[in-house]
């Protein structure tokens, strides 16, 4: 009998699953399986922070639950396990005398030590891993140029790709049952389910039950029932609420949504009812997407470097002081734009494209610390996070990537006017300012009586901004 392991990863779903249907046809058993690896559940990042969050252990663990179930409806289960992929997956395939080692690839360094570490330990028993594609829209070999000549600007990329490629179909689920194993092996507890750091209480901030049913559902509810994509460019700057925006980039982020699929159904819809520049617009998004993974497998570890791809020095010296860093972290800067963005980030997991670039924008340029300590930080917290998406982002604000601007700066009095003129947002995330004059909310540079005079729990502001007053 030939049986392979399938090693489930960031790809946590059935459709578009290349590594799950070419197993399936090579093989008479299949050991699905899924390791909550240390390095990534039970370590820390450079800066101290947890490498993951609660709010993302309990959406990664929802997600892995629902894989099981979906699994469970096919006459198969998920087998789940903590500790180190490269001990836990040999021992599985010794055990039960897999032939090969079947999962979808990951590019960046931590993901490929762990995939190194893996297959050195598989090939000390004779077995071999078997790699596929299925995080991105592109297929590497569809592009118009090799990846080392990717543009490093994105509208070159997107041009040349739109014109040039065609992006191919979903792949089919399936839906026939799929054999059981035959001997007996432990399903395997899955921990996390009841990391609760992360919490439904507030009813304007997004909270998202993790896994492929879920974010199916949103899909249809997104394009199909609500329609809301037709006016997603106009709204996707909102802030509060739970329908401004597609919300499916945590479910990108895990593999419980292919971005195929989602292409798909928006090309459907724009047949089917209505095709405009809205439509349009996310599939823009997605194609960002893509071009950060490009991006990172061109340039490897740079993105994670203070320097970025660029390799040049800074303009400005940025600092790494803690005591700095822990007010912007916890919301308490004395910014009320910035301190609720955070506020929101750290009670739901979860902070829009619109806060995320303003906050990097102020931890950068005006309080001038170190922008890794930032994207740590996120890297920790959000339930979307993915290093090439959260890296290259943070590299494009602090000048070191792929902006072709070095001082991307974002003036938040102007932000606060645009996007949240009557402060809705900020007074929904800071209550201790619900009373307070607008004027101040926009810009505390222009009351600094307010803070003074004790009216309010408030901090002062912890940095001065001159240009704003």
């Amino acid at each position: 009998m030939k049986r392979s392991i399938l090693w489930f990863r960031n790809d946590l779903r059935l459709h578009d699953n290349e590594a799950l249907l070419d197993a399936l046809k090579h093989n008479e058993e299949i050991i699905p399986v899924y390791v909550f690896d240390d390095r990534f559940f039970k370590s820390k990042t450079k800066f101290g922070f947890e490498k993951t969050g609660a709010a993302r252990k309990r959406f990664i663990a929802e997600c892995v639950q629902d894989l099981r179930q979906n699994l469970k409806k096919l006459s198969t289960n998920l087998y789940v396990r903590e500790g180190l992929t490269e001990e836990i997956i040999p021992e599985i395939a010794r055990q039960y005398k897999t032939s090969y080692v079947y999962c979808n690839r990951d590019r960046t360094q931590e993901e490929v030590d762990m995939q190194d570490a893996l297959e050195k330990s598989l090939w000390s028993i004779g077995q071999e891993m078997r790699y596929y594609r299925g995080k991105m829209l592109y297929y590497t070999a569809d592009l118009p140029f090799p990846v080392t000549h990717c543009p490093d600007q994105f509208t070159p990329f997107r041009k040349e790709v739109e014109k040039f490629v065609k992006i191919r179909s979903p792949l089919v689920e399936p839906t026939e049952n799929i054999k059981p194993l035959s001997e007996e092996l432990e399903e395997g507890e899955i921990p996390y389910l009841s990391s609760n750091n992360c919490n439904n209480t507030h009813d304007k901030g997004l909270y998202q039950s993790g896994g492929e049913t879920e974010g199916r559902k949103l899909l249809n509810k997104y394009i199909w029932t609500d329609q809301s994509i037709v006016e997603y460019k106009q709204l996707r700057n909102n802030l509060l609420g739970d329908s401004f925006s597609s919300k499916f980039s945590s479910y990108l982020s895990q593999g419980c949504l292919s971005p195929k699929l989602i292409y798909d159904e928006i090309k459907r819809f724009e047949s089917e009812r209505v095709s405009n520049e809205s439509t349009y617009w996310l599939v823009f998004q997605l194609l960002w997407r893509d071009y950060f993974r490009f991006i990172a497998k061109k340039h490897g570890n740079k993105i994670f470097y203070k320097k970025g791809i660029k390799g040049k020095p800074l303009r400005n010296k940025l600092y790494s002081n803690k005591v700095l860093f822990d007010k912007w972290a916890q919301g308490m800067t004395g910014i009320p734009f910035v301190d609720a963005n955070m506020r929101e980030l750290n009670a739901t997991g979860y902070m829009s494209n619109r806060g995320r670039q303003n906050v990097a924008s102020f931890l950068v340029h005006d309080m001038h610390l170190n922008w890794l300590m930032g994207a740590e930080y996120f890297e920790s917290k959000l339930i979307d996070y993915d290093p090439c998406t959260n890296y290259g982002n943070w590299n494009y604000i602090a000048g070191v990537g792929t902006d072709p601007r070095q001082d991307r700066y974002f003036n938040l009095p102007f932000q606060v006017k645009k996007y949240d003129p009557k402060a809705e947002y900020i007074r929904y995330w800071l209550p201790e300012l619900e009373e307070a004059p607008l004027d101040f909310l926009v810009n505390p540079f222009s009351r600094p009586d307010v803070t003074k005079s004790a009216a309010f729990d408030y901090p002062q502001p912890c940095v001065h901004i001159k240009n704003w007053t």
